[in-house]
């Protein structure tokens, strides 16, 4: 069982750690006139093709007001195309324009070689990280990573 001194540790080492796996991408983000949240939208674009402006939403766990500004930006940027659905005309499908995914590739790539270099020495230990995060998630939360699982294999 885990006290409250070495729960307070992993609470800083996770602070120290979200902060240096974001720091490589804030700053090409920064460059670019863009931030975090222009990132996680990025990301969960990339990851689900044809993605809903509501299913983004839910996603994100922001609001409208906060999305439709990043979403704005991107689109305007050339980075996030935005369609209606072919199924449903009241639908608004997200997908990456080509520029977006070179920028998310940028993006990912130090994060990837961050999270590598961190397991090269515990490679069969690395399903112990996952169960750990995964313990951290709300039952909303596990759903939708298990939803994006079943996509495929992370890009």
């Amino acid at each position: 069982m885990t006290n409250l001194t070495e729960s307070g540790h992993i609470t800083e080492l996770l602070f120290f750690a979200y902060r240096d796996f974001t720091k490589d991408a804030d700053k090409i983000l920064d460059d670019i006139g863009l931030g975090r949240a222009h990132h996680r939208a990025l990301h969960f674009i990339d990851r689900q093709p044809n993605l809903s402006v509501a299913e983004l939403l839910e996603l994100l766990g922001v609001t409208k007001q906060s999305l439709s500004r990043v979403l704005r930006n991107l689109v305007d940027a050339g980075y996030v195309r935005q369609n209606r659905s072919t199924q449903d005309g009241r639908r608004q499908e997200l997908s990456l324009s080509s520029t977006g995914e070179e920028l998310i590739l940028k993006l990912r790539a130090p994060q990837y070689r961050r999270i590598a270099d961190a397991l090269s020495d515990y490679e069969q230990d690395a399903q112990i990280v996952i169960r750990f995060l995964e313990g951290m998630l709300d039952e909303t939360s596990m759903a939708q990573q298990n939803a994006l699982s079943k996509i495929g294999d992370h890009k």
